[in-house]
């Protein structure tokens, strides 16, 4: 991976405070750079939604972050150390749009394999069931813990998913469009459980969503569009910049703005 993302000795203030900070953050993927030089931060204890059309480079961006994007270059510190640092493995968790879990195993099996994994030596076998156990209340799958997990809907495949990034009390959780797909009942209740993990547990969540109404639900926002960003604040600060009363007029009116300019 070509990325430049400084050492943990030569961080600088908004590194340390923030719980991811970006500095002229490029992505080239063959001829077409995907990401053009992103500045901006990630507040600790918060969450933040990465909202945009699908094809703006939400995805790249949060793979970038986890370290798993090839061709990164610019600054990108995580939690005060180059992202993809070997000792984030266990701080950083990372949901990807399609739910990556075993179909062959049941939704306890999956966790407690995993649980295995991500929690070698410094766990037992009971502080590991503990976990598996509170991470199936967490995401509301107790009463399916012995289902297969190939037996699932999406929803339910996609609730097992972010069970294992929630394994062993990650400081930040990234989530690449965890409600796609989910009906409004399941939506609103995923929602309550990013807000109790962001205010009661001081979890750092960045969510990428292209469905503007989850933008309200955010505490500070990242707007991008073609690979930029047009906005790095809160939804009252947009709002009133703007002159709009919803976050989805703000961002038309950030992209019409922007199209002038061009």
């Amino acid at each position: 991976m070509n990325k430049t993302s400084g050492s943990p000795g030569t961080t600088t203030r908004e590194a340390v405070t923030s719980a991811v900070h970006a500095a002229g953050l490029t992505v080239v993927r063959g001829p077409r750079t995907v990401l053009h030089g992103l500045d901006f931060t990630v507040p600790r204890g918060q969450i933040t939604g990465l909202l945009g059309p699908s094809g703006c480079g939400k995805s790249t961006l949060m793979r970038a972050l986890v370290g798993t994007q090839a061709k990164v270059t610019g600054t990108l510190q995580v939690l005060g150390r180059p992202a993809g640092h070997p000792t984030l493995r266990s701080q950083v968790g990372y949901v990807t749009q399609a739910p990556s879990v075993y179909l062959d195993l049941t939704v306890r099996q999956n966790l407690d394999y995993f649980a295995a994994v991500l929690l070698p030596g410094r766990a037992s076998a009971d502080r590991r069931r503990t976990d598996v156990d509170r991470v199936l209340s967490d995401v509301d799958l107790t009463s399916h813990a012995d289902a297969l997990a190939g037996n699932l809907s999406g929803g339910q495949l996609g609730r097992v998913s972010l069970a294992v990034a929630l394994l062993g009390t990650p400081e930040l959780l990234v989530l690449d469009e965890p409600t796609v797909g989910l009906d409004p009942v399941l939506r609103r209740d995923l929602w309550n459980l990013f807000h109790d993990l962001a205010t009661a547990r001081g979890t750092t969540i960045l969510v990428s969503s292209h469905v503007m109404d989850e933008a309200e639900r955010c505490h500070r926002l990242l707007l991008m569009r073609e690979g930029e960003l047009l906005a790095d604040d809160t939804p009252d600060a947009l709002r009133t910049s703007t002159a709009t009363p919803t976050v989805e007029q703000a961002f038309l009116h950030l992209v019409d703005a922007a199209n002038t300019t061009r």
